[in-house]
């Protein structure tokens, strides 16, 4: 259930739904989803290089 939760946050479909009224709100979770993409990221770096040694 967890992990349904997490694929739908990152799902890319789901940034362009009906906008949130509360602007404050909306930039939150697109901030949220850019640190999750980028912490994602450094983790499959990190494992690339650790496989590469």
């Amino acid at each position: 259930m967890f992990l349904k939760r997490v694929l739908y946050y990152l799902d890319p479909r789901t940034l362009f739904q009906k906008p949130d009224p509360n602007l404050s709100l909306r930039f939150m979770h697109g901030i949220n989803r850019i640190s999750v993409f980028v912490f994602l990221i450094c983790l499959i770096v990190m494992v690339v290089r650790a496989c590469n040694r």
